[in-house]
C-alpha cells in the first residue's frame, strides 16, 4: 500500500462497506429498475426528423389523440332519443382550488357550458335542468327545458358566486329525482354530476337515496375533479352510470362529453311506445305583434301549435296550453343518427386509392413524404373513399353521413 494511504480494514469502527450494486431481480429489461417500467416515458417517444425538427412528431401524436377521442362504439343498439338530464354542479369551497386553471369552478363552468351546447346539438328533442349544491343544500337553477340559453344564463349568473361550505350529494339527488318525476315514461332519466369535493354533508342515509334512484330508474354518472370517492363511485355503478376522475382540463371535457350520446337501454321494463308530436308552422306577422304562451311577451315571429293554435317562441318545446311536444323535421333527423351511427373509418397505410381527400379536396402528399409529415388518411368501409382527419371528425361528429355513400 502506498505511503500515507490508510487501509479501511485497519479501522473497523469508521469503515462501512455499502453494496450499491443491488440484487439482480430489481433490474428491468432495459437495464433500469423494474418499477420504472410501469411508467410510460413519454419524452422517449419524441424523435427528431431528418431536419432536426420535432414538429411532425408532435402533430402525429396530436392527430392520434384526436382520432382516439372520435372512435366510439358504433354497434346498433337500442337507445332513447328523448332524454331528461339533470346536471348537478358542485359550488363548495373545494371548487376554489387552483389545481385546474384558473380555478376548478372556472374550468368546470367552461366545460359545462360546452357540454350544454353539444348536448342540445346532438339531442335537440331532449331536455335538461341544472342544480347547484353548497353549504349542505341543493338549489335548482333551471327547470327541465329544451332551451340551452336559459341554462347558460343561469350558470353565468349564479354558479360562480358565493362558493361556500360542503356539497350535499343526497339533497342534490333527491331534488333531481323530484324534478325527473314529471318526465314522461318514454324518455330516459339521467343525472350528470360535476364534483370537486371529497366529502358530502348529508342529512340522512344516502343508501336509501341510492335505493330510490334504482327504483325510479335514474342513471347517475359523475366526473370528479380530485380523486375517486367510494360512495360516489358506488352510486354511479349501481345505477348503471359511469364514474370518471378528470386529470386536466382537456381530459375533463372528454369525460364530460362521454355523456352527450344517449346511453343504451338495458332495463327489462323498457318498451317501445308511439309518441304524438306536432310540427308547427312558422308565423311571421310583421303588422301586429301577438303574445307567446311561453314568455307572455309580444313578438312578431313564432311557431303556431297545430293542435291549439297557440304561439311559441322557439323549437323544440312543449306547448304550454295543450302539452303537445313541438319539433321540426331536422330535430328528429339529428336525434335519429344515434340509433344508427356512422361506422368508424379505418386508417390507410399504403395501398392508397384517392389522390385527394374526398371531403375537402386536399391533395395528398406523395409517399414517403406523407409519412414524414404525419398526414393520415381514413377510408370508409362501404364506398372506399378516403378522407383526411379533419373531414373524418366532421363526418362523425357533425354530418353523421358519409358524403361518398349518399
Amino acid at each position: 500500500m502506498a505511503k500515507g494511504v490508510k487501509d479501511p480494514a485497519d479501522d473497523d469502527d469508521d469503515y462501512i462497506d455499502i453494496d450499491d450494486t443491488g440484487p439482480g431481480d430489481l433490474k428491468g429489461a432495459d437495464g433500469g429498475y423494474a418499477w420504472e417500467e410501469e411508467y410510460k416515458r413519454s419524452w422517449d417517444v419524441i424523435q427528431e426528423d431528418a431536419s432536426g425538427s420535432i414538429q411532425s412528431v408532435v402533430l402525429g401524436i396530436s392527430d392520434q389523440l384526436r382520432h382516439k377521442r372520435r372512435v366510439r362504439d358504433t354497434e346498433a343498439i337500442q337507445r332513447g332519443i328523448i332524454r331528461h338530464v339533470v346536471l348537478i354542479l358542485d359550488q363548495s369551497e373545494s371548487m376554489n382550488l387552483r389545481d385546474l386553471m384558473p380555478t376548478r369552478i372556472q374550468a368546470a363552468l367552461t366545460m359545462v357550458g360546452a357540454f350544454i351546447g353539444e348536448y342540445f346539438d346532438q339531442n335537440p328533442i331532449s331536455q335538461l335542468a341544472v342544480i347547484a349544491t353548497k353549504d349542505g343544500l341543493a338549489e335548482k337553477l333551471t327547470d327541465l327545458s329544451g332551451n340551452p340559453m336559459d341554462h347558460l344564463g343561469a350558470l353565468k349568473e349564479k354558479a360562480n358566486k358565493d362558493l361556500a361550505g360542503e356539497p350535499s350529494l343526497q339533497n342534490a339527488l333527491e331534488l333531481a329525482m323530484h324534478t325527473l318525476k314529471r318526465a314522461p315514461t318514454h324518455g330516459s332519466r339521467e343525472v350528470v354530476c360535476v364534483m370537486g369535493s371529497l366529502t358530502t354533508c348529508d342529512p340522512g342515509d344516502i343508501a336509501q337515496t341510492l335505493e330510490a334512484l334504482k327504483l325510479a330508474q335514474v342513471r347517475v354518472s359523475m366526473v370528479h375533479l380530485a380523486a375517486e370517492v367510494h360512495v360516489f363511485k358506488k352510486i354511479c355503478k349501481e345505477t348503471g352510470g359511469v364514474f370518471y376522475v378528470a386529470q386536466n382540463e382537456d381530459n375533463m371535457k372528454d369525460l364530460l362529453f362521454e355523456n352527450v350520446p344517449p346511453p343504451p337501454i338495458v332495463s327489462a321494463k323498457a318498451t317501445s311506445d308511439m309518441i304524438q308530436m306536432g310540427f308547427p308552422i312558422k308565423a311571421n306577422n310583421s303588422e301586429v305583434p301577438t303574445p307567446c304562451v311561453c314568455h307572455h311577451e309580444l313578438s312578431f315571429v313564432g311557431y303556431i301549435c297545430p293542435r291549439c293554435k297557440s304561439k311559441v317562441c322557439s323549437l323544440p318545446t312543449d306547448c304550454d296550453v295543450c302539452g303537445l311536444p313541438l319539433v321540426s323535421a331536422p330535430h328528429l333527423a339529428r336525434s335519429y343518427h344515434h340509433l344508427f351511427p356512422e361506422e368508424n373509418y379505418k386508417e390507410v397505410v399504403g395501398d392508397f386509392v384517392d389522390s385527394s381527400c374526398f371531403g375537402c379536396g386536399t391533395v395528398w402528399a406523395e409517399p414517403p413524404d406523407a409519412n414524414e409529415h404525419g398526414v393520415s388518411r381514413y377510408r370508409c368501409p362501404r364506398c372506399k373513399h378516403e378522407y383526411c382527419l379533419e373531414c373524418d371528425i366532421f363526418i362523425h361528429e357533425t354530418l353523421h353521413n358519409c358524403p361518398g355513400c349518399v
